[in-house]
């Protein structure tokens, strides 16, 4: 995915290229802002325990100098970086009105890049950011020739990804978007995925600011074009695409570059770090569709449960063991910290237990089927060893081998899958919380991803292997995809109903 844009990595606030960076942002017109970030980690943490954020791993700045052509990717590497001079160059320019900052859907971003800079002493963060523009209005203008003023970007607007094609022509993979970016170093697929998406904001922006000039707004043509839903004025659209794909204007820059900041920095003129002058198409820009971003106090503290339909738990239950009533398990357990172990539960439940396993997953247990079909004993026996996992059977022949695994073998004695559950929540004393329920993927044991997707999102990740109903498009769900086998989920009636069924079976109401 290459972009016609140098690409430069900022690592240290003694670098060249954060000096280039402070440089860039202070004769930039154009400002656009991207972040990825790393998974909390007290996500599964017991309700009561204090609530964070994502942390910030990576912030892309796209930089496109006024009354010039110049741009700029910057990947801000904020694992390496030393944060308070960075903060103070950008809360000037966030509420500096002499720049216009892009983003798709930045105000999520916003609060967890506010979040990871106060946690490094910068004040509160950031609480604003003006002028701004979303994406997702830009694309709605694009095709309905109207902005969201006032209302902010849609709840089911389109994916970056989607309006990158339908805008630009320009096909942008979002295959990475789950990888770990709390990883160093960051792979060349990474950089050019990250300085991509901030790339194609002001590209995307270009499109609609041509549209935006007084001869295509006052043009007969363009008005009856903008107004058709989903069609571009061809003369302006297509004639845009064209000059992104012509030889002539990529030449030898097609691509990402890295480590050319002090060519940059000594070649600079000594004017370019002047105030930016905004010419008077963007200033009209500005005047009528610029709006703002304001965090609020309650944007600041993370919500207990993002679950709808349901109360957050306010305790962890613990179920003791009846004395006595389970003696087949001889233990001890091979994830207790005492062992070395993360205290995470995790069972490999063989053929005859394959529906609890499914129990478990709702729940929010680990548990694994067998990694091949009609396994023998050996074979289930180095899957639970490798793994440190339990086994869990009905095949009372199984338990001889139980010394193989240091007695990691319990054989369930319920018929019933949810009394089945309760056996082996009281047998292993796990602990379970409201929040843990649904939160694994019942068809391979997966974990979701991050953030729930849009329904532009979800159908674009469902085709050819899943149908999401066309009754769900109209209304306002939110959708997770595993990260291991790619199946969506989303929260509706199905959802609500096997959230309180399984609330019930473990007694979470009591």
């Amino acid at each position: 995915m290459a972009i016609a844009a140098e690409t430069f990595m900022v690592m240290a606030d003694d670098s060249p290229e954060f000096d280039l960076l402070r440089k860039s942002l202070a004769c930039s017109s154009t400002v656009g802002f991207d972040a990825e970030w790393k998974p909390r980690s007290d996500r599964l943490a017991p309700p009561e325990a204090p609530r964070s954020f994502p942390m910030v791993t990576l912030l892309q700045i796209a930089c496109r100098e006024a009354l010039g052509s110049v741009t700029r990717v910057f990947l801000v590497d904020l694992l390496a970086l030393d944060l308070p001079p960075l903060w103070d160059a950008l809360r000037d320019v966030f509420e500096s009105q002499a720049v216009l900052k892009l983003g798709f859907r930045f105000k999520q971003d916003l609060i967890y890049l506010s979040s990871t800079f106060a946690a490094h002493g910068c004040d509160r963060g950031f609480d604003k950011v003006e002028p701004f523009i979303d994406i997702t209005s830009v694309h709605h203008y694009l095709k309905f020739g109207s902005l969201l003023e006032g209302k902010g970007p849609p709840k089911q607007s389109s994916s970056l990804a989607t309006i990158c094609e339908e805008v630009l022509g320009v096909a942008l993979s979002k295959d990475l978007q789950c990888s770990d970016w709390s990883v160093r170093p960051l792979t060349e697929e990474q950089k050019r995925y990250a300085a991509a998406d901030a790339y194609y904001l002001l590209e995307i922006f270009d499109v609609f600011r041509c549209k935006f000039s007084d001869q295509a707004i006052h043009s007969p043509t363009v008005k009856q074009s903008v107004n058709t839903p989903g069609a571009y004025p061809p003369n302006l659209t297509q004639g845009l695409k064209d000059l992104f794909r012509a030889p002539s204007v990529y030449g030898n820059v097609l691509g990402t570059k890295y480590g050319r900041a002090v060519d940059m920095i000594n070649s600079s003129d000594s004017e370019s770090t002047l105030p930016a002058l905004l010419d008077t198409s963007l200033c009209k820009i500005i005047k009528k569709y610029g709006e703002k971003i304001i965090l609020q106090e309650s944007d600041r503290h993370p919500r207990t449960s993002k679950r709808r339909g349901r109360k957050p738990s306010s305790s962890t239950w613990k179920f003791e063991v009846p004395s006595g009533q389970f003696s087949d398990w001889e233990g001890p357990r091979p994830w207790d910290s005492s062992d070395g172990g993360d205290e995470i539960p995790r069972f490999l439940c063989d053929v005859m237990v394959e529906g609890l396993a499914k129990y478990l997953r709702c729940v929010g247990i680990d548990a694994a089927v067998p990694s091949v079909k009609k396994p023998e004993a050996r074979q289930l026996i180095e899957q639970a060893y490798k793994e440190k996992r339990v086994i869990l059977t009905r095949d009372a022949k199984l338990l001889k081998h139980r010394y193989l695994v240091g007695n990691q073998i319990y054989r369930v004695r319920s018929l019933i899958k949810k009394d089945q559950l309760m056996e082996v929540i009281e047998t292993f004393k796990i602990k379970i919380s409201e929040e843990q329920l649904m939160s694994r993927c019942t068809k391979c044991n997966g974990r979701f991803v991050q953030k729930p997707l849009t329904i532009e999102e979800a159908v674009a990740a469902s085709k050819g292997f899943q149908v999401i109903p066309s009754c769900l498009f109209n209304k306002d769900l939110e959708f997770w995809q595993c990260t291991d086998c790619g199946q969506l989920y989303w929260e509706g009636t199905q959802y609500q109903n096997a959230v309180q069924r399984f609330i019930n079976v473990c007694k979470l109401s009591d």
